[in-house]
């Protein structure tokens, strides 16, 4: 072990409740009672453990060897960045899914079905559900191209202030599915210097 991994090294009597530190070698010297409970801690290692039993000249050595505990590390998620062209077909083909809406002259042919599509829980929440699904998918589009940009030193934005840009951005749908590449960045990069001057 190298000598700096015990530089916090704490010894605890637990019988006592009473701690000294311990050297960054790993020494220590503490005083304790025959049968008393003593406790090595040191951080990134389990606790040692051991009870004190004196030997012939009331010493107890101890000579213990520890594995530093096995490092979890947040896992990471790899996407592969999609092409300017994969984003634009993306964007022409957003659209909102139809829910069979009965409106105008076909009201008159079928008054029953348009009075149940317009007052229906079912059908309101078919609609809602339709509308919450376009906003994830346009929301899905403006995240890629954020991606991109990033990639390309276009804009300074790490992945948890995505959605927060995005609500700032307010972008028009018909304006993501017909903008130009040009268009839409300098959009966005005009957007991004204000967002960073109002959250500065």
């Amino acid at each position: 072990m190298r000598l700096q991994n015990f530089y916090n090294l704490m010894v605890v009597n637990k019988t006592t409740g009473r701690g000294v530190f311990g050297q960054p070698n790993g020494h220590f010297t503490a005083y304790a009672n025959p049968g008393d409970l003593i406790a090595l801690s040191t951080k990134g290692y389990p606790v040692y453990q051991f009870i004190v039993q004196p030997d012939d000249h009331c010493q107890t050595k101890v000579l213990a060897y520890v594995e530093r505990l096995p490092q979890e590390v947040a896992e990471v998620v790899v996407r592969p960045l999609k092409t300017l062209e994969q984003i634009k077909e993306e964007r022409e083909n957003l659209a909102l899914r139809e829910t069979r809406l009965v409106t105008g002259v076909n009201v008159l042919e079928s008054p029953i079905t348009a009075l149940y599509q317009a007052f229906s829980k079912k059908e309101q929440n078919k609609r809602w559900i339709a509308e919450q699904q376009f906003k994830d998918d346009q929301r899905r589009i403006v995240q890629e191209l954020l991606r991109l940009y990033v990639a390309f030193d276009i804009i300074e934005l790490n992945e948890a202030e995505f959605d927060a840009f995005i609500t700032f951005l307010n972008i028009d749908e018909q304006f993501i599915k017909t903008a130009t590449e040009m268009e839409l960045i300098l959009f966005i990069k005009d957007k991004y210097e204000h967002y960073k001057q109002l959250n500065r």
